[in-house]
C-alpha cells in the first residue's frame, strides 16, 4: 500500500482565519485576499506588529479549536483507505501546540489513529511515497512526489503539482 504525508496546518486544519480574526479583534485591521496574496499573515502585518502573529501561534488552546478546510475529513478518510496516511506536523515550532493537536486530529479525524500523527520539529525524516504540503522548504529533503497544496503564500511558486483543494486532491489520488 503506498504511503501519503499530509500536512496540518493551511492543509486540513486553518489558522490563518483564526490568527486574522485575533488581529482584528487587537487592532481593528481586516486583511483581504489580495492583501495575502503572495506572502504570508507575518509578512502582512506592518514592521511593528513583526512578532504578533507569532504570538498567537504560540498561545496554548489556539490550534485546539482551528476549522478544518472544506472537504478533508471526507477525503483523508477516503484516502485512508487506500493509502498508509500520516499526518505530519512541525509541531516543535510552536510546542504549545502538541496537546491542541493531537486532540484536533482525535475529534475531527476520528478515524485515524495516534501511530498516523508525526507531530516533528523536521519534516525530512518523513520519507513516504507523496506529501501534501502547503511549504516548499519541507520538500526539500522528501524523495516521494511533491504535492504543493496551494494557499494565498504560496500562489507566485511554480516548480510543483500543485493540489488546489481537497476536491482536487480526490479527483489526482482516489
Amino acid at each position: 500500500m503506498p504511503s501519503i504525508a499530509i500536512d496540518m496546518d493551511e492543509t486540513i486544519a486553518d489558522p490563518i482565519t483564526k490568527a486574522r480574526s485575533w488581529y482584528y479583534r487587537d487592532y481593528g485591521t481586516i486583511f483581504s485576499e489580495d492583501q495575502l496574496r503572495g506572502k504570508s499573515l507575518s509578512e502582512a502585518v506592518p514592521p511593528e506588529h513583526k512578532g504578533i502573529i507569532h504570538q498567537y501561534l504560540n498561545t496554548p488552546g489556539f490550534f485546539r479549536d482551528l476549522p478544518v478546510y472544506p472537504d478533508a475529513q471526507r477525503v483523508i478518510a477516503e484516502l485512508n483507505k487506500k493509502y498508509k496516511v500520516y499526518i505530519v506536523s512541525a509541531a516543535m515550532e510552536f510546542p504549545n501546540s502538541l496537546m491542541d493537536k493531537i486532540s484536533w486530529l482525535q475529534d475531527n479525524f476520528p478515524f485515524l489513529t495516534w501511530r498516523q500523527y508525526c507531530l516533528c520539529g523536521d519534516k525530512s525524516l518523513v520519507q513516504t511515497d507523496y506529501m501534501i504540503d502547503d511549504l516548499i522548504r519541507n520538500f526539500q529533503f522528501f524523495k516521494g512526489k511533491p504535492l504543493l497544496f496551494t494557499g494565498p503564500h504560496n500562489i507566485h511558486i511554480e516548480g510543483y503539482d500543485r493540489i488546489l483543494n481537497w476536491e482536487d486532491a480526490a479527483a489526482r489520488l482516489l
